[in-house]
């Protein structure tokens, strides 16, 4: 089994200074974000789910890593359930068919997502047909736009604050993990 990251996901994965979103039943920045992250890759590592970035996530986490970003790239690529996957042939035949799509039902080649900048809608296709042609049947984000074009790709969509937290030991264990503490900036 497969499932996808993208960049809303992988940011606070690696990072302990992004705000996560804002839960809407508390209107305050979701609790235990980390924890339930951290949860996450535990659960889809122990059942053996190839976790698939697409490289236009990746280049998104790496435009706001900054100096950390070869920290963060050595990190994905040397974990097992991370997989980077290029925006590749098949990709590019999934996103012209998603764009022709639009285009036939629409009338517009940006679809419903009508509000982005297309550069932004070309992303986000690409993020969500890299997913789609790695067998993907779950894209991890908080992303409005992006969360669009995967349900219209027949995938599921999850956002952070479904996630589940972890069971009370777990959380106490967490604070020992290495793998998501944040890199310094070199």
């Amino acid at each position: 089994m497969s499932v996808a990251f993208d960049a809303t996901f992988l940011l606070p994965l690696f990072s302990s200074e992004v705000h996560g979103p804002i839960d809407p039943a508390t209107n305050k920045p979701l609790d235990f974000m980390r924890e339930r992250l951290d949860h996450l890759v535990d659960v889809l590592e122990k059942n053996s789910t190839k976790i698939i970035i697409p490289t236009p996530a990746l280049s998104e986490l790496l435009v706001r890593a900054g100096n950390a970003g070869l920290g963060y790239l050595d990190r994905l690529r040397q974990t097992r359930p991370f997989k980077i996957e290029p925006f590749d042939e098949r990709a590019a035949l999934e996103v012209a068919l998603a764009i022709r799509k639009n285009i036939d039902q629409m009338g517009k080649k940006r679809g419903a997502q009508a509000t982005a900048t297309w550069a932004k809608v070309k992303f986000d296709q690409q993020i969500v047909a890299i997913a789609k042609v790695n067998s993907a049947t779950i894209l991890y984000s908080d992303d409005e736009n992006l969360r669009g074009f995967a349900a219209q790709a027949h995938l599921t969509v999850v956002r952070l604050r479904e996630l589940e937290l972890p069971p009370k030991e777990a959380q106490m264990a967490l604070g020992l993990k290495t793998f998501r503490r944040p890199i310094p900036e070199l």
